[in-house]
């Protein structure tokens, strides 16, 4: 089967014919330059891949068949969701496109009291669409069909309220942390990992994801930064309790 994968926000099925989006149709139609009768995979977020077949190039509409399925199994058996903090220029884009090709299932971007960026409720909408396509762009490329879901922002102390009666194992990446990631226990179902944006957590959120059973980590000696601390801890999780 292809290496060239694309997202179809249309639901697939075997024997249909597909219109590509916009984006796919750039990508493999001037981009790679696919022809006529050439094949690729499509996938829609249900956990298949599907062989197709390029059957039209028009100037406005490029059309496939899809000529097969296939179950996919890349899900990692961990059950992550990311509360990233949200940071300033493409610090945010580097961490949700690698905790995607980590396996997350899950990233809620969280506003914290040192984020740099603030968001007004309509760029707060534009902002979510942009990481909803990195988070579909990263998929495309590592392979996943089941797509991560990109929830609302949400200020730390509003999710936390919502959340507050969760029995996911929650971890804060700490500086100062009390454990290091070794010395956790397995866990059984959800791990949720909060962390800051680029100043860091301010006392008053650590006290209070402590006191909703937020468990303090530290990751080594050394200060990460926001867009590093994300996919080093989760590439932890994996080598200790998942499937690297």
């Amino acid at each position: 089967m292809s290496n060239l994968r694309f997202h179809s926000p249309e639901k697939l099925r075997e024997g249909s014919t597909v219109k590509l989006s916009d984006n796919a149709a750039i990508h493999a139609a001037k981009v790679m330059r696919l022809s006529v009768g050439d094949k690729f995979v499509l996938f829609d977020g249900s956990g298949f891949d599907f062989e197709c077949e390029l059957t039209s190039v028009q100037k406005n509409a490029t059309l496939a068949q899809v000529l097969s399925a296939f179950e996919v199994n890349t899900e990692s058996p961990l059950n992550i969701t990311l509360l990233q903090g949200i940071s300033s220029g493409d610090r945010m884009d580097y961490s949700i496109q690698k905790a995607v090709e980590l396996g997350v299932k899950a990233i809620q971007p969280i506003a914290t009291e040192r984020s740099l960026v603030k968001l007004s409720a309509e760029r707060a909408e534009k902002r979510l669409e942009h990481w909803q396509n990195i988070v579909i762009s990263a998929c495309e490329q590592c392979g996943r069909a089941f797509i991560p879901q990109v929830l609302a922002p949400k200020t730390l102390a509003n999710w936390l309220s919502i959340n507050a009666q969760s029995k996911a194992t929650r971890i804060l990446l700490n500086p100062v942390g009390a454990k290091r990631i070794a010395e956790l226990t397995q866990p059984s179902g959800e791990i949720q990992l909060l962390i800051g944006a680029e100043g860091g957590l301010s006392q008053s959120e650590i006290n209070l994801a402590l006191s909703l059973g937020f468990q303090s980590v530290i990751l080594g000696p050394r200060i990460l930064r926001t867009e590093t601390a994300g996919p080093t801890s989760i590439a932890s999780f994996q080598a200790l309790w998942g499937d690297f």
